[in-house]
């Protein structure tokens, strides 16, 4: 593994190693009882489209969309409505069979994309599945096209700038989403006269948030992690840090999970969890956070998923002004907010280029005319670490270790059975966050969880905390990747899915989630549930 960046507590990395990492989290990913589960191994555009007529096809039968609530979209009632268990991908068929990505990465409710499609095989349909819970079958069927007319796109070409990947497809339809509830989508395309099936992810957004938990799909970190044409964040097709691309695009097909990015195992799990506890819920994308300065306004809570590293400097702000304004913020993943990204646009559309220099970032034109620097958060110039808006800092990968709970009284373990010194098998993974005093760190903030880990022969903590701040707001950070992922956790473990997490792990972690939500979609968490630091207990600091 390349640890270029590694670096005491402030652990960054960059390279090829970071890549393989998650390639192992996500590659071997498959689609089991309920839902998605991980492999075992460790780890971390082109032209305006043409053509395109508006496919014919059919609504799914489950009939009318559902009325709305208290707080606009009804999860109860949409989740009462018969699910469809058949929407995994079973038959990849060969390489290249069939792929194709969305022109937009979120669209309004009735608002239409485009479509852009590969396939070798005549001719293809489209259905769409929205992702939640349904009874255990975690998607219902809301629409289907016609069989429509397939082909084969050109092949990619690379900016020799900055390695960025660009496509030169003709758009292949346009998707209306008349009746589609807000929600989070996986459209499968089906290849026919031969095997081939791939997904593209599109969010329906919500237009207003207020009273409801916000899910926000981590769309820049999958596509920084998107490697589909040889070249990702981290490495090009060399797999050297050198070759990676300066900038990626959204216009082009995901490589891991069969064209579902990273939202089978870091969002599916934590939305099915969500829905299927009926609270008052709100979609977004990470670049409608960064876009709409707005949108979380009067939000009860925002969710960051199981691996959400890179942000905007707009989104981080919008983000922090819900904190202060009462809104709370839970982290569920690790490694949260610790890249500075810039959006631009790409040939189809605002906001489809996401460029991160990292360590190069000198040789950014932008930066150059005083755009901030695309490097880590915590890192010159501009440095900002993320612990003031987490309370959390990212120490480091990778890890492999147990989760154990040190403060089994707090609210957010009630009803596990929990006891301090409680230990669970490989919680604590793949990259792990933890409270560091000397980054800038909110107070009072709470451990709940301090796990002893050694990462590449330095021995550290993990932390799982919460803090309140003086607007109400709680903040809560799970400080490990695998918290997501957990909670489809069944069984010993000894199968090695889910990276070895057993049915211990994901009951916590179930029931964990489950206060949080509760708690957080009541209000401003800090006034019923104030934080107790105890920073100096566990650490023996201030």
């Amino acid at each position: 593994m390349d640890h270029e960046h590694i670096a005491g507590a402030a652990g960054g990395r960059d390279g090829a190693g970071r890549r393989r990492f998650l390639a192992f989290a996500t590659g071997a990913a498959t689609v089991a009882g309920l839902g998605a589960v991980s492999g075992c191994a460790g780890g971390d555009g082109g032209a305006e489209g043409r053509g395109g007529d508006r496919p014919g096809g059919s609504a799914a039968p489950s009939g009318e969309p559902p009325a709305s609530g208290p707080h606009g979209f009804d999860v109860k009632a949409e989740n009462a409505r018969p699910g469809n268990a058949d929407w995994p991908v079973t038959k990849a068929g060969p390489d290249r069979a069939i792929e194709g990505f969305a022109d937009k990465v979120s669209v309004l409710p009735g608002e239409s994309f485009g479509l852009f499609v590969s396939t070798t095989e005549p001719r293809f349909t489209v259905s769409a599945y929205r992702m939640g819970w349904y009874g255990g079958a975690r998607a219902r069927l809301v629409w289907r096209s016609e069989a429509l007319p397939g082909a084969r796109q050109p092949e990619h070409t690379v900016d020799p700038g900055t390695r960025m990947v660009r496509t030169r497809w003709a758009r292949a339809t346009t998707v209306e989403t008349k009746d589609w509830p807000e929600g989070c989508y996986l459209l499968r395309l089906d290849a026919q006269g031969g095997e081939g099936q791939r997904f593209v992810p599109v969010t329906v957004r919500s237009a207003a948030t207020a009273g409801r938990t916000v899910v926000v799909n981590a769309v820049a970190t999958w596509q920084a992690y998107n490697r589909w044409g040889g070249y990702g964040s981290y490495d090009g097709p060399s797999g050297g840090y050198a070759s990676r691309s300066l900038s990626v695009t959204f216009d082009r097909p995901y490589e891991y999970d069969d064209g579902a990015g990273l939202f089978l195992v870091y969002e599916a799990p934590l939305i099915a969890l969500a829905e299927r506890l009926g609270i008052p819920l709100a979609y977004a994308t990470t670049t409608d956070v960064a876009r709409e300065k707005r949108l979380l306004e009067g939000a009860a809570a925002v969710l960051s998923l199981g691996h959400d590293e890179y942000w905007s400097p707009e989104q981080r702000a919008h983000v922090t002004a819900a904190r202060d304004a009462g809104t709370n913020l839970a982290v569920l993943g690790a490694n949260c907010c610790f890249r500075r990204i810039r959006l631009e646009a790409s040939d189809l559309g605002p906001d489809r280029t996401l460029v991160c220099y990292k360590s190069s970032y000198a040789q950014d034109p932008a930066f150059k005319r005083g755009h901030p620097a695309t490097v880590d958060f915590r890192s010159v110039p501009g440095a900002d670490p993320e612990s003031s808006l987490l309370g959390v800092i990212y120490d480091g990968y990778p890890v492999d270790a147990p989760y154990v709970v040190t403060n089994p009284g707090h609210w957010l373990f009630e009803g596990t059975g929990a006891k301090a010194g409680d230990r669970f098998e490989h919680l604590v993974g793949v990259e792990y966050d933890k409270v560091n005093t000397g980054f800038p760190t909110p107070r009072p903030i709470e451990i709940l969880a301090h796990s002893p880990v050694v990462c590449d022969g330095r021995p550290s903590h993990q932390d799982t905390a919460y803090y309140t701040t003086t607007s109400g707001a709680g903040v809560f950070a799970t400080g490990t990747m695998r918290w997501v992922e957990a909670l489809d956790a069944t069984g010993d473990g000894r199968d090695g899915r889910n990276h070895g997490l057993d049915a211990r792990s994901g009951a916590l972690t179930t029931l964990v989630t489950e206060n949080l939500l509760r708690v957080f979609a009541a209000g401003p968490a800090g006034r019923t549930h104030p934080a107790q630091d105890n920073v100096k207990a566990v650490y023996g600091g201030s």
